[in-house]
């Protein structure tokens, strides 16, 4: 018998090897057909007398990336069509159905009374990585770059295929917990110290060594199908049980606030699991992924954090009529923080790189930044020092602008000052070659203002990274009114060369993702004003979702360059522009009591010296209130809402002002550039997953409460009455992409 998705020889010895080769694919990934295919196989070996074994392994550099998405996202679709014609029951028993039959068909590998043995090539993550653990042995091919893993936490949903049952019989509770929980990947060397991979051999050794196992008379038997089974952790009642899950429980509530239904499924799955026999157990996680399948969490992270991001990272954006492009020397003006963060990661994609400042000591400092980053990578190892030392010669300090005639990317990256700015324009422009794009990393003042400066404004464009650089996965590229085609397409394929993602907006200020984050910080800002207890204000918007809260982002930003912001806007656009009580707070905080933020040890938090203890809330933040509120008579609840609401409404303006044109682009960039409630799948999933009409009505019980920035513009408020959301209205352009995980 033939297939499509994979090849099925059997040699002399009766041993099976089964191929996956997915035609017209990069990577192998579990899709419908795949999962069909495989179950045949299975049957059909079971049944042949002859075979005495199997091995299965992928034709390809990895054994399996993960589910397909689109497959889960297809689940879905065809559940809310049942739905529709035959009633909720029909649906669900369908939708059961479908999910269940993955596992069934590893558990046939697992009771078919023939031993297989998983030829572990590379990369298994997600279903991929499960299928290995239905087998029974796991033999995996020397490589330092192979992960394993069951990541698909981070995108709203559980492992499904058997995962939350075999990893918890096979490895401590929990460790296994905090596998599932977290979805961080694994080495061979990690996942043989935990057992989830028997063998580690040489490439060229890993067949020969899966078929010596099965000839030794490998056991077709899991450990948890044999009589007396223990499992590793315990029973769930017994006091080393009992010493797990009160705990995780509470974990669990810590970092989640029980915005993520996945989680709660997984530690269902674990606690109720453990207490049954294996079958039952895998019939418990099926029920639970059929119901995580059809959350909006799920949803909305699926489409942002998987789809939208590959397709943005695929170039959905980028014009189609520019042949590829590839930086080969870059320039970065201003050394300090961020231009030297910029260089090093660029110099880390093999880029070369020049690092200007106005003398060679400040360049050199730059260059310092870097020799500390590979150092600390070293340390750590995760990096080699051969390769960390290539990085560092790709990095030449200078003070000298003639470097810059060989460059076909100039970054600038100095003082968010329009008078330095335009002096370094000044001195870099006669010094570029023909064709030589320029890009300004400003975080704020509009493009098409700086670009002024510029003789030929269709190679300037705005490049803005966020802070940290080296950990900051976003990057905005910000398109001025008379930027070309060229400079868009370099800009973009630069950010693909150094492995980030790009969301591109149009010229405004602050752009997309500053406008939104601003309006968080404000939003924290009122509150301490109002009186709320500055403890609250931090954990209530951590339990809304964020990753920190409003005053300890403002630390991290900068009171001084936050109060600059302000200062300059008011200049630009007149007193009523800013929030007057707010600037007199932040003229309180750094003005008169010096008060910065992290960088010099002090803001709304109290920073300790490095390594001693942890930063602690000012303790006389609250003498700076001039009322205070009873924490017990506020709305928790209302509080959340205002956190969101509030950058959801300005992310809702920004489309409404043409700088978003891609609601992916504002989902995508709000997650990743300032953490926006993941849960949520971004700014304008926020709205469409809650309703427009409802997000309205909500928008102006705020307004009525606390005031204009809550009014939703005339845009949102023509959707409601129509009934649209923003996926509708402005659907986004597909490319040719794979999409699997």
């Amino acid at each position: 018998m033939t297939y499509k998705n994979f090849k099925v020889e059997t040699d002399a010895d009766g041993i099976a090897a089964v191929t996956w080769d997915i035609p017209g694919r990069s990577m192998n990934v579990l899709d419908a057909r795949s999962n069909e295919e495989l179950a045949a196989i299975v049957k059909q070996l079971t049944e042949d007398a002859a075979v005495k074994g199997v091995v299965v392994t992928s034709a390809k550099e990895a054994f399996c990336a993960g589910a397909d998405l689109t497959m889960l996202e297809g689940m879905n679709k065809a559940f809310t069509e049942i739905l529709k014609s035959k009633g909720e029951e029909a649906a669900s028993q369908v939708l059961f159905d479908q999910c269940r039959s993955f596992s069934l068909v590893y558990r046939a590998i697992e009771t078919g009374g023939k031993p297989w043995v998983a030829a572990i090539n590379g990369l298994a993550l997600g279903g991929g990585f499960e299928l290995t653990l239905a087998c029974h042995y796991r033999v995996a091919a020397e490589n330092p770059k192979t992960q394993l893993g069951l990541p698909e936490i981070k995108i709203g949903l559980f492992p499904g295929a058997g995962g939350t049952q075999r990893i918890p019989r096979m490895i401590p509770t929990q460790d296994a917990l905090q596998m599932l929980l977290k979805g961080d990947s694994v080495n061979l060397v990690k996942a043989k110290a935990m057992k989830l991979v028997d063998a580690v051999v040489p490439a060229a050794d890993m067949i020969k060594t899966a078929k010596d196992w099965i000839k030794a008379g490998g056991k077709a038997m899991q450990p948890w199908d044999e009589k007396g089974f223990k499992l590793p952790g315990g029973p769930v009642y017994s006091k080393a049980g009992m010493m797990v899950f009160p705990p995780a429980n509470a974990i669990y509530r810590r970092e989640t606030f029980d915005n993520y239904p996945a989680a709660r499924a997984i530690m269902s799955c674990v606690y109720e699991g453990l207490q049954l026999p294996m079958d039952a157990a895998l019939r418990v996680e099926s029920r639970y992924f059929a119901k995580i399948l059809r959350s909006k969490e799920a949803a909305a992270m699926i489409r942002s954090l998987f789809v939208s991001m590959q397709d943005l990272n695929k170039g959905a954006r980028r014009p189609q009529n520019v042949p590829p492009t590839k930086v080969k020397k870059l320039a970065v003006i201003g050394a300090g923080f961020m231009g030297a963060s910029v260089g090093f990661v660029s110099a880390q994609a093999g880029i070369d790189v020049v690092l200007i400042d106005r003398d060679q000591e400040s360049a050199d400092k730059g260059k310092g930044h870097a020799r500390a980053q590979v150092d600390a990578q070293v340390a750590k190892g995760r990096m080699k020092q051969e390769a960390g030392d290539a990085v560092l010669a790709r990095i030449t300090p200078t003070a000298d602008y003639n470097t810059l005639k060989d460059c076909d990317l100039v970054i600038e990256a100095v003082f968010e000052d329009r008078k330095v700015k335009a002096e370094t324009y000044a001195k870099a422009q006669p010094m570029l070659k023909d064709g030589a794009i320029f890009a300004s990393n400003t975080s704020t003042l509009p493009i098409n203002s700086l670009a002024e400066e510029w003789k030929d404004q269709s190679k300037f464009i705005g490049i803005h990274f966020f802070s940290p650089v080296e950990k900051m996965m976003l990057v905005e590229i910000i398109v001025g009114k008379n930027t070309g085609d060229v400079a868009l397409a370099t800009a973009l394929d630069y950010v693909r060369q150094i492995r980030k993602t790009p969301i591109v907006v149009n010229d405004s200020r602050g752009f997309f993702a500053n406008r939104c984050v601003l309006r968080f910080t404000a939003e924290g800002l009122e509150m301490l004003l109002e009186g709320v207890p500055p403890p609250m204000i931090e954990n209530v918007a951590k339990m809304a979702g964020m990753p920190v809260g409003p005053l300890s982002l403002s630390d991290e930003v900068a009171l001084d360059l936050v109060l600059k912001i302000m200062k300059a806007t008011e200049a630009d656009l007149g007193a009523n522009a800013i929030d007057q009580s707010q600037k007199k707070l932040l003229v309180e905080m750094v003005e008169k009591q010096g008060r910065f933020g992290r960088k010099n040890s002090k803001g709304f938090y109290d920073y300790p010296e490095k390594g001693k203890g942890s930063k602690k809330l000012w303790p006389d933040l609250g003498g700076l209130q001039t009322r205070k509120l009873d924490p017990d008579t506020l709305d928790i609840e209302e509080m959340k809402q205002r956190f969101l609401v509030v950058q959801a409404v300005e992310a809702a303006r920004t489309v409404e002002d043409h700088v978003i044109t891609d609601p992916r682009e504002a989902d995508v960039g709000s997650i990743l550039g300032f953490g926006f409630a993941p849960f949520t799948g971004g700014t304008l999933s926020y709205i469409d997953f809650m309703g427009t009409k409802a997000f309205v009505d909500l928008c102006h019980k705020l307004q009525g409460k606390y005031g204009a920035r809550f009014q939703p513009p005339k845009l949102l408020i023509e959707m409601a009455a129509k009934g649209e959301t923003f996926y509708g209205r402005f659907p986004p352009k597909k490319p040719a992409s794979v999409a699997a995980a």
